[in-house]
Parts: C-alpha cells; structure tokens; sequence
C-alpha cells in the first residue's frame, strides 16, 4: 500500500511563529501561527504547512483540496507508459502471408514504443537447415526497416534464434 504524504494544517500546526505564502506564490514573512491562521480563514482558505523542517517552518495560504487534486493529477501525467517486450515466435517452414501479418502486428507494436523479441524455432529436422530461419528473420528486418532497428545480430539459442528490434525513435 502507498501512503500518500500528510500535510499539517491549520489547528494542527502548533509551533510559535511561521514564514507565510500566500496563494499567489508571495511571500508575506513571519507571522505568529495565530495570526496567519487569520489571515487564512479571512480569504476562506487553509494554512499548509509545506516545509516543517525550516526554520520556522514555511506555510501557505491555498485551498487544500485543490491543491491536492492538482498534486495527484502531476503525479499521474509523469508516471507514462513503460515500454514492454512483445515475443512472437515463428517456425522457419512459415508462409509469406502469414510472416507479413506477424510484420503488421510488429510494426504496431514498434510504433506504440513497444520493443519486439523474434524468436525462430526450429524442431525436428528443421535443425539441418538453419539458413531458412535466418532468411526469415532477415527478411522481418527488411519489412520493419520503416519502424524498427535490430538490436545488434541474430542470437542463436537452443531451439533457434532471436533477433530484438527497438523503435527507430528510441534507436
């Protein structure tokens, strides 16, 4: 669970003398606590103490549910979208229409900002002939050329190989 910070606020504040800012971001000086309590209350609005570790602490005349709605809505905006690994795996047999749909699907992918993993596996005797993954594979760089790079060259794995490609702007 995440705790959200809590904030001191009018009544709750009980030190002697603060620095006061007002809603318009000016600062007013040092009041006794009492005083701009007043002050607050006069413009209909809260006394937030925002710097506790000052000396003396810093408050500010705001509206406090406002204040904290717009806080949540910056914080919201800055967290984004992450990039995520999208895996399709291909057999070297596959035919040329359906390695054009698995391109489309790349490049949408690709285009969200997504990175793309490639895997081509080989099973039973498709092992004696590692060329025909290869072309395939080269052949998926030639058609995401537009959206996408490869990360470096072809790996070979166990069953296969892989090939990663990044979005060209993050390339």
């Amino acid at each position: 669970m995440v705790r959200k910070p809590s904030y001191r606020t009018n009544e709750y504040i009980r030190v002697p003398e603060v620095r006061v800012i007002d809603e318009t971001g000016k600062q007013i000086g040092v009041l006794p606590t009492r005083e701009a309590l007043e002050l607050a209350r006069k413009k209909g609005m809260d006394l937030v103490e925002v710097a506790p570790g000052a000396h003396p602490p810093v408050v500010r005349i705001i509206d406090l549910k406002k204040w904290l709605f717009e806080r949540e809505k910056q914080t919201e905006g800055k967290k984004g979208k992450r990039s995520e690994l999208k895996e399709f795996r291909i057999r070297p047999n596959i035919g040329e229409n359906d390695l054009a749909v698995r391109a489309r699907r790349a490049e949408n992918f690709l285009k969200e900002g997504d990175k793309v993993k490639l895997t081509v596996v080989f099973r039973g005797r498709e092992f004696s002939h590692p060329e025909i993954g290869l072309e395939k594979l080269k052949k998926m760089v030639e058609l995401l050329k537009d959206v996408g790079k490869p990360e470096g060259d072809p790996v070979r794995m166990e069953r296969g190989y892989e090939l990663s490609f990044v979005p060209k702007s993050n390339a």
